[in-house]
């Protein structure tokens, strides 16, 4: 399903003359590609080798590659992307945290990760997140080429992207209750609010929704407000006129209008721009809304069903978020259970996988031997469904029609958080607090600054949480209780009190 609705987004922003610098494809068709890498020499000859097959995108850091993607009217198929890049070259920080971005923001691309920091623990961190595979430099372009080829005979790497209606595959009790909500909100007209982590399969619950409501004959649109340029929210939304902004070459209906009285979905809602939110909202209300550039009001029927894997109550908090917009799309509210609550759930997805990537090849599914199938149940998933579905679809190439070792299945997970100590406990133990803070005052006596103190304690504990987990800040965040944003506000602000010492 989000494989169709990912097609329906590429057509609305084809028909919609929307200008962008993105080479979707070339004029014979090629599958485009974005490459993200800060050595110029890797990307002009990458792209020079690699522009005979595929339509080239470059950018040189994170920020840049996702400037680039935002603008695009359709996201590209493929990225290979350098792990090292700026302002931390010589750490993989920039490139795990480009991973999560492009996936949140474009969840059919696949990735693959091109990089000097070859070590066993980034590689199987990268495919963890979602990469679909790492490969170490140097590389011949004709290896990235036969790859690149290999990885598109599958379908998109979407979690919910699977042949036939969308399917929410287990029988544990998280998953029988999140089914019992689904029956029990699908018809209601009100709006509901999906929370899970990143990859839990949010887009295959609202899929769910609209297939178990009255409005399943009518139309389903969904939309990444992640995956879109701030300035064109609110014409893909309401739609437009005729001349109401740069491109806008005749009036488009939004996704609102085209909706009628089917479902929309809205993934990523945390990314939605804090001046669009109020119009939202009115929607929300009572169904009010107007195309850009027009006066003329139009009334839409359409089920609203959002997503996010933000905490929005932080958000309200932190003034980036309406707290009456929370309010009016959290009416129902369903948490989506991340894949290690799920127990044997997970071999219930593997074989689902195997099954069917197995069948698409025309080749025998692979299968796990005893030892190996107790420690995929003992493994704790980070990535989630994705990460699963990806893992399933390497075992499905390396070793179909065989019998999958413990060894051979280990080397294709990530266990950078099941071997690491713990961060430093003294905050759980307010007596050993104490008695640190006055040895530390009769050491410093009237030179002692409490300021200094404090941010070289936030300081150490934010490089703790970096380094038990490898560099990705989403992770260190929920390590420490914080919201993504807020991490990365901290982190932004230490760096400036140090440049100023």
């Amino acid at each position: 399903m989000m494989a169709a609705t990912g097609l329906r987004a590429m057509e609305f922003h084809a028909n919609h003359n929307f200008s962008s610098d993105c080479p979707v494809t070339d004029i014979a068709g090629k599958p485009s590609l974005l490459i993200v890498d800060d050595d110029q020499l890797i990307i002009d000859s990458l792209g020079f080798t690699l522009g005979r097959d595929f339509a080239v995108l470059t950018a040189a850091s994170r920020t840049e590659a996702v400037d680039k993607l935002v603008t695009c009217a359709v996201a590209p198929a493929l990225a290979l992307i350098d792990l090292g890049l700026p302002p931390t070259p010589h750490r993989p920080d920039e490139g795990f945290a480009l991973i999560s971005e492009l996936l949140a923001r474009a969840p059919a691309i696949r990735i693959v990760v091109l990089s000097g920091q070859n070590d066993e623990a980034n590689a199987r961190h990268a495919r963890a997140l979602g990469a679909v595979d790492f490969v170490a430099k140097p590389a011949s372009p004709e290896g990235l080429r036969a790859l690149f080829q290999q990885i598109l005979a599958y379908p998109s790497q979407a979690v919910s992207a699977t042949a036939g209606e969308p399917e929410l595959v287990g029988e544990s009790l998280p998953l029988q209750r999140l089914r019992l909500q689904l029956r029990q909100y699908a018809n209601s007209p009100f709006p509901v609010l999906i929370d899970g982590e990143s990859g839990s399969g949010k887009e295959i619950v609202a899929a769910s929704l609209h297939r178990l409501s009255q409005r399943s004959s009518q139309p389903y649109l969904a939309l990444n407000c992640a995956a879109i340029s701030p300035t064109l929210v609110e014409p893909t939304l309401f739609g437009h006129a005729k001349g109401a902004f740069t491109g806008a070459v005749g009036a488009r209906a939004g996704y609102f209008e085209e909706a009628a009285d089917g479902t929309l979905f809205l993934d990523e809602i945390g990314e939605l721009p804090l001046d669009l939110q109020p119009k939202l909202l009115r929607v929300l209300e009572n169904g009010a809304y107007q195309r850009v550039g027009e006066t003329q009001g139009r009334v839409s029927r359409a089920r609203v069903v959002a997503a996010t894997n933000r905490d929005l109550k932080k958000e309200v908090r932190e003034g980036r978020f309406r707290a009456d917009l929370y309010h009016r799309l959290s009416v129902f509210s369903i948490a989506v259970p991340p894949l290690r609550e799920m127990g044997k759930d997970r071999l219930l997805l593997l074989d689902h996988f195997r099954r069917h990537y197995a069948a698409q090849a025309g080749q025998a599914p692979f299968g796990l031997c005893a030892e190996a199938e107790a420690r995929w149940l003992a493994y704790h998933f980070p990535g989630n469904v994705r990460e699963l579905r990806n893992i399933a679809i390497r075992l499905a190439t390396k070793y179909a029609g065989q019998d999958v070792a413990a060894a051979e299945l280990e080397a294709e997970l990530d266990t950078s958080f099941a071997d690491v100590a713990e961060l430093p406990v003294l905050h759980r133990d307010p007596l050993a607090l104490i008695d640190l803070a006055l040895a530390h005052l009769k050491e410093e006596g009237e030179s002692f600054s409490l300021d200094d103190t404090l941010r070289n304690w936030e300081s150490a504990y934010i490089e703790a949480a970096q380094r038990l987990t490898q560099g990705n800040v989403s992770h260190a965040a929920k390590l420490l209780g914080v919201n993504r944003t807020t991490l990365y506000n901290r982190m932004e602000t230490l760096a400036r009190s140090r440049g100023k010492t």
